[in-house]
């Protein structure tokens, strides 16, 4: 580090949000995810898949509740709808749980449309918490939104996959096809993550830790998983172990870029000095910006 270069302004890794906190972001999304799943696969398996997303949805809520200083205060996250859009997710959060109970239990159209949809509002709702946490770089860039969805519904319909096999039940070719186009989006929204990050500037501490993951995301959690898929939907006697496999690979994959993006590339954005100070009368010397990658060319 230049010695002109003040340590204290370089960015320093938030400890606010922790682990607790990637935790809400991993149940919330795998859950809401896999409630969309089900309404696609449908059928007897509905009701079962649906609780199963529901239980995801609760233990994500549990930990941001565990998370909060004072957890008795909790009630008071539902006093601001028009500035949080923590509060817009809690809001979310009844209904949500109300209509998939009532879908599960009853089974009708109308009600499983509503699930999913109440779903995709609350995944929506996660993905702008972490948007508009504008003092860490690597969450308040716009492409945060479109990864942390695509996240989702790969997470959701992976788990899916893997609990119908696990219960004896036969992978829907309808899922496999879903899940290969959502590992495919997902990479290419990580794709475009990155990208806006590099050309907007972000902390060098950040950049690196996503760079460090990038090869095994990209081809453990997405690729790999795809083509698994692709092998498994013209040969469908071995479909169930390829897909149970490709499921496993999906939703860990995404629980582990979840967990790196909000735990651990969570650096600030430290201070950027206009002018360096200098003792006496010494010339003045050029602002500087501790600990930011500079913005790519291009």
């Amino acid at each position: 580090m230049n010695r002109n270069q003040p340590a204290s302004v370089r960015p320093w890794h938030q400890t606010n949000w922790d682990w607790r906190a990637a935790l809400n972001f991993l149940g919330g999304g795998t859950g809401t995810g896999l409630l969309i799943a089900a309404a696609f696969a449908g059928g007897a398996a509905y009701a079962g898949l649906a609780l199963g997303a529901l239980a995801c949805v609760a233990f994500g809520l549990f930990w941001v509740w565990m998370e909060i200083g004072k957890p008795w205060r909790a009630i008071n996250v539902v006093f601001h709808p028009q500035t949080s859009w923590m509060t817009r997710e809690s809001l979310v959060a009844g209904p949500l749980f109300v209509v998939a109970i009532a879908a599960a239990w009853y089974g009708a159209l109308w009600l499983v449309a509503g699930a999913a949809l109440l779903a995709a509002l609350f995944l929506y709702c996660q993905a702008r918490i972490l948007k508009a946490s504008k003092g860490i770089p690597a969450w308040r860039e716009p492409a945060i939104v479109p990864l942390v969805i695509a996240t989702g519904l790969a997470e959701g319909t992976g788990l899916a996959i893997v609990a119908l096999v696990a219960t004896g039940n036969l992978a829907t070719r309808w899922l496999i096809a879903a899940l290969v186009v959502v590992l495919i989006v997902r990479d290419l929204m990580w794709r475009q993550y990155r990208r806006a990050l590099a050309r907007g500037g972000a902390p060098k501490g950040a950049l690196d830790v996503l760079a460090g993951i990038d090869l095994p995301f990209s081809l453990v959690g997405n690729w790999g998983p795809a083509a698994l898929l692709l092998a498994a939907i013209p040969d469908y006697a071995a479909a169930n172990t390829l897909a149970l496999i490709a499921g496993i690979a999906a939703l860990g994959a995404g629980w582990f870029l979840k967990f790196t993006i909000v735990a651990r590339a969570a650096f600030n954005q430290g201070f950027a000095l206009p002018a360096l100070p200098i003792r006496g009368q010494g010339k003045r010397v050029a602002g500087t910006k501790p600990g930011w990658e500079k913005p790519a060319q291009g």
